[in-house]
């Protein structure tokens, strides 16, 4: 569908097409057919794997394997005030869609961190598509096959809310004080809600407010100015100690 709708804005000759692609590869055709027309592309959010840089203008969003590594490091830093430094501490990861830039960079970030600790076992990662439905499905499964579990990372808010139903309909607790520590990632208002009442231990933030970034990046080129190949959006790591009522009041996502 993508390549459809690429296809079509090369046709209807605009001057730019800015889209976020769904997974990571598979994109070379269609963009050289695009920069063959002259049209400049720009990557949103996601980013696509080609040999030729040049098929893309440049890319604005998220750096996926540094939220990742902020998932480890916070866990590393957490487990240390609370669990002796050799306890076994048991992992299990909701993977995202499949070949899909943020699962593929929040997956290498935490296992870059996790590998660091000798005592830390992934039983399972298992993908969950990024949806609710899936996320529970996936992690009854994984409850039902592993006894003890300590830590649920989580790669996006969405499996995040249908993980914590499936444990919670199991019989145990999550978040602060719970059974199972639960890692999430995006940081979206109702998954901050969570964090704030303790639901969730973290959640990294994936900032989706990247149109500013883009209207700066396309007057640079209307303008024949240099741009980078890549723009990283800011972005948080939030906990229960900095969730506070006026952020949520203002969160616009």
């Amino acid at each position: 569908n993508q390549i459809k709708a690429i296809r079509s804005f090369i046709s209807q000759r605009v001057d730019y097409i800015v889209f976020a692609p769904v997974v990571e590869t598979g994109w070379e055709t269609v963009l050289q057919e695009a920069k063959e027309a002259g049209i400049p592309v720009i990557l949103m959010d996601r980013r696509v794997d080609v040999a030729d840089k040049s098929l893309y203008a440049t890319c604005v969003g998220s750096d996926f394997i540094t939220e990742g590594e902020l998932a480890g490091q916070w866990l590393a830093e957490d487990l240390e005030r609370r669990r002796a430094a050799d306890d076994p501490v048991n992992i299990v990861v909701l993977k995202g869609t499949e070949g899909s830039s943020s699962q593929i960079g929040r997956t290498v970030g935490f296992g870059t961190e996790a590998v660091k600790h000798e005592n830390w076992v992934i039983l399972e990662q298992a993908f969950a598509d990024f949806t609710s439905a899936k996320g529970k499905e996936v992690m009854e499964s994984l409850l039902k096959k592993y006894k003890d579990i300590d830590v649920v990372v989580s790669q996006n808010d969405d499996m995040t809310f249908g993980a914590i139903e499936a444990i919670r309909e199991s019989g145990r607790t999550v978040g602060v004080n719970g059974d199972i520590m639960i890692l999430s990632f995006d940081a979206v208002k109702g998954a901050l809600d969570m964090v704030a009442e303790g639901a969730i231990n973290v959640d990294i933030e994936c900032n989706p407010n990247q149109g500013e970034y883009l209207l700066r990046v396309i007057d640079m080129l209307e303008a024949d100015e240099t741009v980078e190949k890549k723009y990283y959006v800011e972005e948080d790591v939030f906990t229960i100690e900095n969730v506070t009522q006026e952020l949520l009041q203002e969160r616009t996502y």
